[in-house]
């Protein structure tokens, strides 16, 4: 059978550009192509599980558009389709003087990305909030939330089989490479050979070694990230209410640790954030001679090693010391004690690095002949999922002239 559209990739931006497809194009046959046996195996299944506000990011930017439309539809999305979700709202916390022109800083681009209900707090009324943080001030955030990600992935695939049941998904199988003919493309697969008109690639930890076996001359590399999750065992579960986050340093490219309330009612505390020598390396010790080699050897990972290297070894000092671990958690709520957590889960971060160590690209979506490559698409991707999926599925109308 030959496919008019195969998607490479079974996170959930992979699925929600399946639907959205679907749904624009309900005759068009699509396969959905996932390498593990079961869908949002990877950043789908391992992140926060936090509903973003857009708080963060440059106004204008797609993440920033992206976030604030794909809220609202996946809001939309989880109500109309039974996913477990709570708008719980969070809040951002100051605890050293330093950090407040950040949090002037953070406030002000909330109110350009036109947030609701954002307002600045004081500490008091941040512990009519969170009882147990003890701060200077802080951002009360009430549009964010949280959901089941691995939910929302599986409905988003049923919906769309639904629509058209010749369209199909192929899980435990592996995209190897693709050989382009005139008018079809064949992908060689771990299970055969498949014929597709068209190709949409997300393909997430691996989007640039797929982008290059397609053809396209991509400077930047995917460089992963670990980050490292503890949780509150059952007796401090009480400490932490929703979400509560530090105020991020603008110098270093993460958030920071923070507290996250699961929709299943475990706090997460994390993650933290370190140079990964495996793409899928969820554990510490997890190895790959071909990723270390590729990202060690790649020009932009040491020069943001040299331009981070302070946080850098603080990170990697945090990973293997719980004791440390706390005491970065302790800034917020300093009665948490070594037996209030325990070691939590793991994430690998999807990176794509410029050459000269920059992580501050924006979403980026590339059209190259009879394919479309989703090259770059970290936090807040899952929230902008569904926006994500629109804006591909435009671009495919209009590339593929369908």
């Amino acid at each position: 059978m030959r496919f008019d559209i195969t998607i490479i990739g079974g996170g959930i931006v992979g699925a929600a550009t399946l639907y959205k497809l679907q749904i624009r194009f309900p005759s068009l046959n699509i396969l959905l192509l996932e390498k593990e046996p079961k869908l949002a195996t990877h950043q789908s299944g391992h992140n926060s599980g936090v509903i973003h506000s857009g708080l963060y990011y440059k106004p204008g930017s797609l993440k920033a558009k992206n976030c604030f439309e794909g809220r609202h539809e996946l809001v939309a999305f989880a109500k109309e389709h039974g996913i477990d979700f709570d708008i719980c709202g969070k809040v951002i916390v100051a605890t050293d003087e330093k950090e407040l022109p950040n949090l002037d800083r953070i406030f002000e681009n909330g109110v350009q990305n036109n947030i609701e209900g954002i307002k600045k707090i004081t500490a008091a009324e941040v512990k009519e909030i969170e009882p147990f943080v003890e701060c200077i001030a802080g951002i009360y955030v009430p549009v964010t939330g949280i959901i089941d990600f691995r939910g929302a992935t599986a409905k988003m695939v049923e919906l769309a089989l639904a629509i058209n049941p010749e369209s199909q998904v192929r899980l435990s199988t592996e995209f190897l490479d693709v050989d382009k003919q005139d008018d079809f493309s064949v992908i060689n697969s771990s299970n055969g050979e498949i014929e597709s008109r068209f190709l949409v690639y997300c393909s997430g930890l691996y989007a640039d070694r797929l982008a290059k076996k397609d053809g396209i001359k991509l400077k930047e590399q995917v460089v992963p990230f670990r980050g490292d999750y503890y949780e509150l065992v059952d007796h401090a579960k009480h400490k932490v209410k929703n979400l509560i986050y530090p105020v991020p340093d603008p110098n270093f490219p993460f958030l920071g640790v923070h507290f996250t309330r699961m929709v299943d009612g475990n706090i997460e505390c994390g993650p933290n954030a370190v140079f990964s020598f495996k793409r899928e390396g969820y554990n510490k010790t997890d190895f790959s001679l071909r990723d270390t080699w590729e990202a060690l050897t790649y020009q932009g990972t040491w020069k943001l090693f040299l331009s981070n290297i302070k946080y850098g070894i603080d990170e990697y000092r945090r990973a293997f010391s719980k004791r440390l671990f706390l005491k970065s958690l302790q800034r917020m709520i300093p009665s948490l004690t070594m037996d209030d957590i325990k070691p939590a889960r793991a994430g690998v971060r999807a990176q794509l690095l410029s050459q000269n160590g920059d992580t501050r690209d924006d979403f980026r979506i590339e059209h190259h002949e009879n394919s479309i490559h989703v090259l770059n698409a970290p936090s807040p991707a899952a929230t902008a999922s569904l926006s994500i999926g629109n804006y591909i599925t435009e671009v495919v109308a209009e590339k593929f002239e369908l």
